[in-house]
């Protein structure tokens, strides 16, 4: 690749792209592979392009360039010498391909090859997994990437896969291989494509609209705010018509429409129909929230697809407010939600892990957080897979989005699931490799303030030891049943009024029934209050304190009373603090909570 005859041209390329180019011309490497966000737009020039343009502008300098594919074989791209391929080649297979190109490369100078799909032609295995043809071509480009004949021939071979982890480990760990991510557009990239994409539009508008479309591809973006190359859908000009009409006699209906129509490029009428309703309060929202409102939804939708099964947007109801009992995990909590707000990364932790008992309200309190701190709540689903490399895969395509989406909390229900002990790997290493990757991300100094790892679980003995320290989840949260009928009534209380509920009766009747409630769950004594308004039919009905303490007769709490000790003992010995721990265990010695949790381990086990 010859320098550039002007400096303009290396400034037109994308950040990626003229790292690769300058690593390039320094001699660091011959065989480059491109992996991450490998197919979004990028910006060139004062134009958006897709990945064939961009390395067509990267490479223009080249006098002859190839293509390999598995499904097209060898293809010219451009030749200055105009030579026609063999005959007969695309029958010789991948060895015959791979023969004809390295002659090429030794041939003749100043060549490029392009590998787009490369995980098709290198793919990740156990090389005794791989088929004759695949070790060839695997064991091929890791002689390539050593000869030094081919440096001196100024060849260049650019692989291109999304992820890493789907190509052959021998190529990632061959220091002659440099290994070039594309990221996710950051702030100021997804702010000047939607301005380039949606000329006109007012700088703060400009700035609200890059924040929210985080963790989105340049070229998702568009389809959002740009009517490009999307002839079949409505202009901007009629979408603002028809939403004009969809609002009616809303305040501000022309300046609205016309706001809804910038965000709503490539949908049809009945998807803009079912988004702008006339009867719906969205378009009632004040100022510019009701087209964030939009923006928001149509990523949720674009996201989710994307990452079909691997996550799941958390949009909580409720805040700390709703919360009955836990009032040390509550206070705690709303330091690190007023840290979070108020962009105090200092304050903030790296992580929080909330442990304790089934049915303590661990998930529960845990949205209500998100919601208290205004934090985006991504849950990670079951990512893991049957397929070689496909897990790795999965966790590093939610880790990028997540990077990208900060401040955000990424939500890990029944973590030692997920990220269980290593000594339980049977897996053939996945386990492994997948929590190494996680404690990796996990303690970028970076993410501090900006990603927040949340992980819940009752078995916090099963988790990678690694995992729990500070530094990763630095605030250890347990949670505990209800110690006394007063914090028991403050829980009922707040289930009443969640569940639009009156409960008749004095305070002395309260606590009474509250009193037989001893050793009850969070999650049992919702079932309780739900028990007793089986009958009423209409939100906001009255619970009789007669109808309530029926509901407490009938009930029968399923608990396993050694079960909920072991893990008592276990979120005790986890806190971060023992003045989080109830009294009777917060008295107890380490070693005397030790032997107590060893004591029950033999009754359970």
């Amino acid at each position: 690749m010859s320098a550039p005859t002007a400096s303009s041209e290396a400034a037109a390329l994308p950040d990626w792209a003229a790292q690769l180019r300058e690593r390039y011309l320094a001699g660091e490497a011959n065989v480059f592979i491109l992996h991450g966000n490998v197919f979004d737009s990028y910006p060139l020039g004062d134009q958006y392009a897709q990945l064939p343009e961009v390395l067509a502008a990267l490479l223009a300098k080249k006098d002859c360039v190839f293509e390999l594919s598995l499904a097209q074989g060898v293809r010219v791209q451009r030749d200055q010498a105009a030579q026609p391929l063999p005959a007969g080649l695309q029958e010789k297979g991948l060895g015959g391909a791979l023969q004809f190109l390295e002659g090429q490369l030794r041939s003749r100078s100043n060549t490029a090859v392009l590998v787009p799909y490369a995980e098709t032609i290198f793919p990740a295995a156990e090389t005794h997994f791989l088929s004759f043809e695949e070790r060839a071509a695997v064991a091929t480009l890791h002689r390539w990437s050593l000869d030094q004949a081919l440096h001196r021939t100024d060849a260049i071979i650019v692989l291109v896969a999304e992820t890493l982890s789907a190509l052959a480990p021998s190529l990632l760990s061959n220091p002659s291989v440099v290994a070039i991510e594309l990221r996710l557009p950051d702030a100021a990239t997804r702010r000047a494509a939607v301005g380039q994409f949606a000329k006109g539009m007012a700088d703060t508008q400009l700035a609200r609209i890059a924040e929210q479309t985080a963790g989105l591809r340049l070229i998702q973006i568009a389809s959002i705010v740009s009517d490009s190359g999307r002839a079949d859908s409505l202009g901007e000009a009629e979408r603002s018509r028809f939403i004009l009409g969809l609002l009616g006699n809303a305040p501000d209906a022309a300046a609205r429409a016309e706001a809804f129509a910038r965000v709503t490029a490539g949908m049809s009428q009945a998807a803009i129909q079912a988004l702008i309703a006339p009867e719906r309060s969205l378009p009632e929202t004040e100022g510019d929230e009701a087209v964030l409102a939009i923006i928001r939804q149509r990523k949720r939708e674009i996201l989710e697809k994307e990452c079909a099964g691997l996550i799941e947007f958390i949009e909580p109801k409720h805040g700390l407010a709703v919360v009955g009992g836990n009032a040390a995990i509550k206070t705690e909590l709303m330091r690190v939600a007023r840290a979070l707000r108020e962009g105090d990364v200092r304050r903030a932790p790296m992580g929080l892990l909330a442990v304790g008992p089934m049915g303590s309200g661990k998930t529960f309190v845990i949205k209500a957080f998100l919601k208290e701190a205004g934090l985006n709540g991504v849950m990670l689903k079951n990512f893991r897979s049957q397929w070689v490399g496909a897990t790795e895969s999965n966790l590093e395509r939610v880790l990028a989005m997540v990077k990208v989406m900060g401040p955000v909390a990424l939500v890990i229900d029944e973590g030692d699931r997920s990220f269980g002990s290593r000594s339980e790997d049977n897996d053939g290493g996945t386990s492994s490799r997948v929590i190494a990757r996680l404690k990796a991300f996990m303690s970028e100094p970076e993410n501090r303030g900006q990603v927040l790892f949340t992980m819940m679980t009752n078995r916090p003995d099963k988790l990678d030891i690694d995992i729990k320290r500070p530094g990763r989840l630095d605030v250890k949260l347990p949670f505990f049943y209800a110690q006394s009928a007063e914090e028991r009534l403050d829980i009922v209380r707040a289930l009443f009024g969640r569940h639009s509920l009156q409960w008749e009766g004095s305070e002395d009747q309260h606590l009474l029934a509250c009193e037989a409630l001893h050793g009850y769950s969070n999650a049992d004594l919702e079932a309780l209050v739900l028990l007793a308004a089986a009958s009423q039919s209409e939100p906001g009905s009255t619970i009789s304190a007669a109808l309530f303490e029926q509901a407490i007769t009938d009930f029968m709490p399923p608990q396993d009373r050694n079960m909920v000790r072991y893990m008592e003992l276990l979120a005790a010995l986890e806190c971060s603090r023992r003045s989080w721990l109830p009294l009777h265990l917060r008295e107890l010695s380490t070693q005397a909570l030790q032997e107590q949790l060893l004591q029950l381990q033999q009754v359970i086990d």
